[in-house]
């Protein structure tokens, strides 16, 4: 095995072992409501979750061919990388790949440690500008598309982050809004019953809809590595086994679950019920279907908290806590750069020492640090059997509440 291919393989393992971070990291955008307010149990939720993901990933390419083509400008309209980016040897593309893709997976799992529902999408586009900006310098990255329409980083990734949770969130607030008022005069517990079981249904649009977005960029950053290598030269396809290695690998991680999150995500913002639920739940889906639609690759993390906090803000009454809203936003806010910066030093790294050991020494530190940050979560366990507890993170400047009654699983 030459190294050039050597490195290809470690490129491809570890975009998958970044699949299946996004995987369990997102499970909480489409499940985290449903759980809390019991309208599924948790393990099942998951596993409906990761089924649907699986499917999902087979519906749509047009995200994969935006992270493909929009994201780092290497391609010749033939598809083949440009010849100026080949003059230090095709490793070197596929070493920025490598180091962006360990920028992400560190990112995904320090904001998984701390249970910040922070954008795996941003992640992976962070890491790889960073190390994009760190190997071929700010040309290398394609900011706004061909300059005939708006595309690009600008017009594919970072309008979509603003403008995501914005709409969501309006979507869910008068949705939310116009479910009380209609059903102002049915009792809560007949409410709540109901409304359940239609969670169980909105919840599942959303799985669907997530593995149409965010399945799709590990298709994308694998087939960007095939182009970088020279293994494939279409800009308008995908082959057929990324196509299904990917479906897989985040299917899996969504059956892991990532508690944490869905904790923070469930119980953390907003006390919810089942009402909200189905709210946030339907504007999630009709948001994420629409920008995959269009090959907007969105933060489907941002659109599922913009929908969560809608949702308190559309029931009267409601109680939002601003602060852990907060925390959250200000995860979003540094994920690009943050990734950035760990892709561009990782990078770095590699490029200390010449071609093979250069990605193995990437792959070390990923190690590394991923080892490392898993044994600390072992400190303080999240899971199915305690991911429904009531929120006991309630910040000193909120009102305090009482707790929220057990409620029954449909």
């Amino acid at each position: 095995m030459g190294p050039e291919l050597f490195i290809l393989v470690l490129v491809i393992g570890t975009a998958l072992a970044f699949d299946f971070t996004n995987g369990f990291h997102d499970t909480a955008n489409a499940m985290a409501t449903s759980i809390a307010t019991g309208a599924l149990k948790p393990k099942k939720a998951v596993a409906l979750s990761a089924v649907l993901n699986l499917i999902g990933a087979f519906l749509s390419i047009e995200v994969a061919l935006t992270v493909t083509n929009a994201v780092i400008n290497i391609q010749s309209p033939s598809g083949a990388p440009k010849p100026e980016f080949l003059e230090n040897g095709g490793h070197q593309l596929l070493m920025l790949v490598l180091a962006g893709l360990v920028g992400a997976i560190i990112w995904n799992l320090l904001t998984w440690l701390f249970g910040l529902p922070s954008s795996s999408s941003h992640a992976l586009f962070g890491g790889l500008v960073g190390s994009t900006i760190a190997a071929l310098g700010f040309a290398g990255v394609n900011w706004q598309g061909d300059g005939h329409k708006l595309g690009g980083v600008v017009g594919k990734v970072i309008l979509p982050a603003l403008l995501s949770p914005l709409i969501a969130g309006i979507i869910a607030a008068v949705g939310t809004w116009l479910i009380y008022k209609i059903t102002s005069s049915v009792a809560e517990r007949y409410k709540e019953k109901g409304f359940r079981w239609g969670q169980i249904g909105s919840a599942s649009l959303v799985s669907l809809a997530h593995g149409t977005n965010d399945a799709q960029k590990t298709m994308g950053v694998i087939t960007l590595a095939l182009i970088a290598s020279g293994q494939w030269h279409h800009t308008d396809e995908i082959p057929f086994w990324v196509k299904v290695a990917c479906a897989v690998a985040i299917a899996l991680g969504t059956y892991l679950g990532g508690w944490r999150i869905i904790r923070t995500l469930g119980k953390g913002l907003v006390e919810i019920s089942s009402p909200q639920g189905m709210a946030a739940e339907g504007a999630s889906a009709a948001t994420i279907l629409a920008s995959s639609h269009l090959g907007f690759a969105l933060s489907t993390t941002h659109v599922a908290t913009g929908s969560i906090l809608g949702s308190g803000v559309g029931k009267p009454g409601a109680q939002v806590r601003w602060s852990v809203a907060g925390r959250m936003m200000a995860a979003w806010v540094i994920t690009l750069p943050a990734a950035g910066l760990v892709g561009a030093a990782t990078y770095w790294a590699g490029s200390l020492l010449p071609g093979v050991w250069g990605a193995i020494l990437i792959m070390a530190i990923l190690i590394g640090l991923s080892g490392w940050m898993v044994l600390r979560s072992r400190k303080d366990v999240v899971d199915h059997n305690n991911v429904n507890h009531d929120w006991d993170g309630e910040p000193a400047d909120a009102p305090t509440e009482p707790a929220a009654p057990e409620r029954a699983t449909v």
